[in-house]
């Protein structure tokens, strides 16, 4: 790892390592050698970026954002940079009720949001979590839809608004290709669904066919949102200056504010538009190869989509733990730990979660918990030397990931700043997932590397949460807020005509 990222952090195996060889000579514990802490460092190298390494990163990066924005390179594009249609982020004057309706898994949520212009908050007033039996998730896709409107009236019925028209933001969390802010396209199902019939559709109109074959109740504007861009905008209701926003859980991706003149998808020059990058796609054409480790392949090769997400494996929190697994079982093959066994716990996968990583890496408890980890969850016969060489692969672990996930960051944030020709850029990143926020050193270690790879950007991190439902409600009082701006301007040009005919006549 280079110092030159971060002294504190980069240099972690040799101040390790100085910890471990002056413990104290009256210790009933043998220090570790320095001839087996040699062979560990030996055995992490490949996971420790050099700034020049993480400089190439960033690089690679910047041409697949291009790629991604092109008319006729975008279908290549292993970052799919796809557009949003939320062409604005919040100014502070939006205010009203609105629903979010968030759709990703077996269960689904409906919300009722406030958002209170004088306090400058996004409040959610009352939600409900709907379960979607198993069956449906494999039936017609009009059986599903009608369940979602049953529930939302159920919903609306509870809080007696079944007679108000309020504008509903839509989380949907599949892969879809999105044709306007109220149009979006199912390419295929993932997560256990197989509805028929929705594939190929917008379900955005699917939704409103379900609420109108009830007949009971009607809802207003619809947006469709991503989490990601409603992590911005809920971040961006309380700082006007957030122009990016970034999950980092147990998936990623980020969104940014882009020039319309650079999204050659869409029809327009003129204003901004969010883009949602895909990042979690960046590597899989083979770009990342030289960076990959022999664990990192055979996550990917073991994962229920191998060849697919390759950044996403390396950094976020569903393969952290699994990344950590593996190194410990060669590790331990090697005789560099444990000396030399392994357990049935270790050899399952997916027994090393992600958040032991977090646990172990606290300061003050973090040995006495891995300690705990080890020998209780993991059966594994574990001493003080075996606890300090496991913290120290979690060490290396997550600020790989805390690095990659700064690269690709600054990466965003140059662009928009030589966008936009500034000398220097202030701006500000809503932040949401578990391994920036539960982490103890994850956070400094990210903002460390973007400070170093884009020293001319002042960037802000703000913790923000459930972008997916809150968020969603930001998205569609914006995209309300503008439509309103749209029709007065329409409603002014249409004055001036009649004004220009009048004058006209009495001449």
């Amino acid at each position: 790892m280079s110092s030159e990222v971060s002294n504190g952090d980069t240099d972690a195996p040799r101040a390790k390592r100085a910890k471990l060889e002056d413990e104290d000579d009256d210790s009933d514990e043998a220090a570790i050698s320095p001839a087996t802490m040699s062979k560990v460092e030996d055995f992490l190298l490949p996971f420790q970026l050099s700034l020049e390494k993480l400089r190439e990163v960033s690089s690679k990066l910047r041409k697949d954002l291009i790629r991604g924005l092109g008319k006729h390179t975008h279908r290549r594009a292993p970052v799919k940079m796809l557009p949003t249609f939320v062409r604005d982020t919040p100014d502070g004057t939006e205010k009203g009720d609105f629903l979010a309706l968030d759709l990703g898994g077996t269960n689904f949520r409906v919300l009722h949001v406030c958002v209170e212009e004088n306090l400058q908050k996004v409040l959610k007033n009352d939600s409900q979590v709907c379960a979607i039996p198993q069956e449906m998730m494999q039936g017609p896709g009009e059986e599903l839809f009608d369940h979602i409107a049953a529930c939302l009236a159920e919903f609306l019925e509870s809080l007696e608004l079944k007679d108000k028209i309020l504008p509903l933001g839509f989380t949907f969390s599949f892969p879809c290709e999105q044709k306007d802010i109220d149009k979006s396209i199912l390419i295929r199902w993932t997560k256990g669904f197989a509805c028929s019939g929705v594939e190929g559709q917008d379900v955005v109109l699917m939704l409103r066919e379900a609420i109108k074959r009830r007949g009971d109740y009607d809802i207003g504007s619809i947006a469709m949102v991503n989490d990601t861009v409603g992590t911005m905008m809920n971040c961006g209701y309380q700082d006007q200056s957030c122009e990016i926003g970034l999950i980092i859980g147990t998936g990623t991706n980020a969104c940014y504010m882009e020039e319309m003149r650079n999204v050659k998808r869409v029809e327009g020059d003129e204003g901004r538009m969010c883009i949602n990058t895909e990042w979690g796609g960046f590597g899989d054409d083979g770009s990342l190869r030289d960076i990959q480790t022999e664990f990192d392949v055979e996550v990917d090769r073991t994962s229920i989509n191998p060849g697919v997400h390759t950044f996403e494996k390396m950094i976020s929190g569903m393969y952290l733990g699994e990344v950590a697994r593996l190194v410990l079982i060669e590790m331990a093959k090697k005789n560099l730990v444990f000396g030399g066994e392994t357990s049935e716990a270790l050899l399952t996968p997916d027994s090393f979660e992600t958040r032991f990583i977090s646990e172990i890496e606290e300061e003050d408890t973090g040995l006495e918990r891995a300690q705990l980890i080890l020998t209780e969850d993991l059966g594994l016969p574990a001493g003080p030397d075996d606890c300090e060489i496991v913290r120290l692969v979690c060490d290396i672990l997550s600020t790989r990931s805390a690095q990659l996930c700064g690269a690709a960051l600054a990466t965003i944030a140059n662009r928009i700043r030589n966008n936009r020709g500034l000398s220097h850029l202030t701006t500000t990143v809503g932040v949401d997932g578990t391994v920036y926020t539960k982490h103890p050193h994850y956070s400094d270690r990210l903002e460390e590397t973007v400070k170093t790879l884009a020293p001319k950007c002042d960037i802000k991190f703000l913790v923000t949460d459930d972008g997916s439902g809150k968020g969603a409600a930001m998205v569609t009082a914006v995209a309300q807020r503008l439509a309103i701006h749209s029709k007065l301007l329409e409603d002014s040009d249409g004055d001036e005509e009649e004004d220009e005919e009048d004058e006209e006549e009495e001449d």
